[in-house]
């Protein structure tokens, strides 16, 4: 039976429709692709951090455009008054290419012969009139787009997409895109044979291979895999234009955020997580670094724009540039970190460290790199007596960059009934933005039960640490958490103080324990649990969404989709 919806859309039978936002798909009872609803949050932030992206890189287009512009028209005038014959003209495209003139598209114009001074400045003003700058339309390659649901919803929601490349290895997804992008009104139109969303089946790796050279790039890569994305990102870093952006999400975290797979996590990302309630963090920083050795490889460097540890995922947005003086500075923001096992206290060992030095006279900036001393601990932990593990390496500089937070955070809160999940976007932005750049984060509710005492309030160990001098701010990956630029020692020292206005019973409590160790060492300064008018930070004054509620009874990654299986090259059909 076939039903129709209120919009006019006929819906065959054995089909579903799904909408999400102002965009519309057709699922297949057979499983033809993969989609999970539970993860319309991450593509509603999607939407909102590529369009602010987008929006922020056509400023810097229009600003350059505009200096060209004017370096041009100075030129010109001066070249009239000297009475030199005016060369071509050349003028920008919205691309950012200079060509002869404004020979862009569907203009011509030539300016040529020997003016007089207010000639010239006439002409040059009626060029500029003509020769406006036109808006930087970019392309996005999504690299397994399943449905396409999130394909059609850049296509139709994002401005300033010139199109969307939307791929996939799968002959039944393809099919299943095609479906959805006609039925949104995207696919090829009668004048130009062009959609705005074109479909592509084929390996994700070589079509962003085919992409990798300078006149070929697109401006953003998309990778939203079923699992890990480390095969993919080798191909993306290539594919991705300079200053454009990478989309990353993997959904791998139970090799990510444990040391059950740590042998699986070296294999995929170089590195080996952590066994610690700061293990989402640490996941996010180690899927950074993989992204910024693989970019190394090819002069290029990485910006994390917003890096976010959500529900059974992460998400991450990177800009990624060209720069060999910049990529030298990677090992700078590389670490490995000794992690005990008893109280998780941890211990970072940087690759290399990076000196300024700025001359006096001219204001350039000049850098040594010098490798790193270490280690920093000896092999047993000096705050309980445990062992050290060690884990990484992983990205050690900031997770975020607070300006474009900022922006996305104001772009989501004017556009509230654009987004289903714009509550959870506010919050999370929220605490995004306030989140100091330092590693890692720590409950009370945790370094409580390492002492075996009461747990004080988030206020009140904010207030000690506020006191102390030192920063404090909340995280995003954990309810309940805070981030402080104060050591693990003082941390621990500011429950010592609480463990003496809160005796702990010590009957129970093992000499061996780590309890006992870190009740046994006095605390170096008395702390001051009076209330700090910073404790309470912006994003704890408004009642916000910051983590995910049930959506969905045995709600989570998902089953992955059978699909129609390939046929190999040559097989004969039966």
């Amino acid at each position: 039976m076939s039903a129709n919806t209120p919009s006019g859309t006929v819906i065959p039978e054995g089909y579903t429709l799904h909408t999400e936002n102002n965009s519309h798909i057709l699922i297949s009872s057979k499983d033809e692709a993969f989609l999970n609803p539970v993860q319309e949050f991450n593509r509603d932030l999607s939407v909102a951090c590529i369009r602010v992206w987008s929006e922020m890189i056509n400023r810097e287009k229009e600003a350059k455009w505009n200096q060209g512009q004017e370096r041009r028209a100075k030129r010109a005038i001066t070249d009239a008054t000297e009475g030199k014959e005016v060369k071509k003209v050349k003028v920008d495209d919205a691309c950012g290419s200079s060509l002869s003139v404004a020979q862009t598209e569907g203009h011509d114009m030539q300016v040529s012969g020997t003016l007089q001074a207010s000639e010239g400045f006439t002409r040059n003003k009626e060029m500029h009139d003509i020769s406006k700058y036109r808006p930087y339309k970019f392309i996005l390659l999504e690299a397994l787009s399943a449905t396409g649901l999130r394909s059609i919803r850049y296509a139709k929601e994002i401005p300033l997409v010139r199109f969307v490349l939307a791929n996939d290895l799968s002959e039944s997804a393809t099919a299943a895109m095609r479906r959805n992008v006609d039925l949104n009104g995207l696919g090829p139109s009668l004048e130009t044979g062009e959609g705005k969303v074109r479909v592509n089946e084929g390996d994700a790796c070589a079509l962003m291979y085919n992409h990798r050279t300078e006149k070929t790039r697109v401006d953003v890569v998309d990778l939203d895999p079923y699992g890990t994305a480390a095969p993919f990102l080798d191909a993306a870093v290539q594919a991705v234009n300079d200053g454009g952006l990478l989309c990353v999400t993997c959904t791998d975290l139970a090799v990510l955020a444990t040391t059950n797979y740590f042998e699986k996590c070296f294999s995929n990302y170089g590195g080996i997580p952590v066994k610690a309630e700061y293990c989402h963090e640490a996941a996010l920083r180690l899927v950074l670094n993989t992204i910024s050795t693989s970019a190394g490889r090819y002069g290029r460097y990485v910006e994390p724009l917003l890096a976010l540890s959500v529900d059974f995922y992460v998400r991450l947005f990177v800009r990624v540039h060209s720069g060999p003086a910049e990529v030298k500075k990677a090992a700078s923001n590389t670490s490995v970190y000794y992690i005990c096992s008893g109280c998780q206290s941890f211990f970072e060992q940087k690759f290399g460290r990076t000196i300024e030095r700025v001359n006096e006279n001219t204001g350039a900036k000049n850098y040594q790199f010098k490798t790193q001393v270490g280690p920093p601990v000896p092999s047993e932990c000096p705050d309980c007596g445990f062992p050290l593990h060690v884990s990484g390496p992983m990205w050690a500089g900031p997770l975020h960059n607070t300006k474009f937070v900022s922006k996305v955070l104001e772009h989501v809160e004017g556009n509230l009934d654009k987004y289903g999940t714009s509550a959870r976007m506010k919050g999370m932005l929220t605490v995004a933005r306030e989140e100091l750049p330092t590693p890692f984060y720590f409950t009370p509710a945790k370094v409580a039960g390492f002492f075996h005492c009461t747990t004080p309030s988030l206020e009140e160990v904010a207030s000690a640490l506020l006191n102390a001098g030192s920063d404090v701010s909340r995280s995003h990956a954990c309810p309940g958490s805070l981030k402080t630029t104060a050591s693990r020692t003082d941390i621990y020292d500011v429950f010592r103080c609480w463990v003496k206005k809160h005796p702990v019973k010590m009957d129970k409590i093992s000499n061996t324990s780590p309890a006992a160790r870190l009740l046994a060492k006095e605390p170096r300064a008395e702390a001051d649990f009076t209330k700090h008018p910073k404790s309470v930070t912006q994003s704890s004054k408004v009642k916000l969404v910051r983590y995910q509620q049930n959506p969905l009874p045995n709600w989570g990654p998902g089953s992955k989709a059978s699909g129609i299986k390939r046929k190999r090259n040559g097989e004969d059909n039966e």
